[in-house]
């Protein structure tokens, strides 16, 4: 009975705030900060299938050659690039894989993300076509 009522008043003590914080209590949430387990956080929207990948998490060392050497496996490649820095010359971490055709590149998605590559982890997926010339973009996808 003592123990209830000790933490009954350390409850009390503690503010709100506190337990909305760092507590993992649903019961403590409140709608200042909404649950997410009723609902799954909104992913970034899928691009539509298209031969051309994206492949991220590529390490600095990453070569076009080594990219497209690892996609080949799955498909015939027709064009594979790996963004590079103008100054040093070393991968920005990121490239593109077009494959000859849709087949192909659904193969190479789920044949290369997630999986390593020179000791990376990449992810591969479809490319998003570039937004038209003029138009601000800000990260969202959203007009400013």
């Amino acid at each position: 009975m003592a123990a209830l009522t000790m933490r009954a008043a350390a409850a009390v003590a503690v503010p709100r705030s506190f337990c909305r914080l760092f507590c993992t209590n649903p019961i403590a949430s409140s709608p200042a900060f909404p649950s997410f387990s009723s609902s799954p956080p909104s992913a970034r929207q899928m691009a539509e299938p298209s031969t051309n990948l994206f492949v991220s998490g590529l390490s600095k060392r990453t070569t076009t050659e080594t990219l497209r050497e690892a996609f080949q496996k799955f498909g015939e490649v027709v064009h594979a690039r790996v963004v590079t820095d103008r100054v040093s010359g070393y991968s920005k971490g990121f490239g593109f894989v077009k494959y000859a055709t849709l087949e192909d590149a659904a193969k190479g998605i789920e044949g290369m993300d997630g999986k390593f590559l020179e000791g990376w982890v990449i992810f591969a997926e479809y490319a998003r076509p570039r937004p038209p010339p003029g138009e601000a973009v800000n990260n969202t996808g959203r007009p400013y």
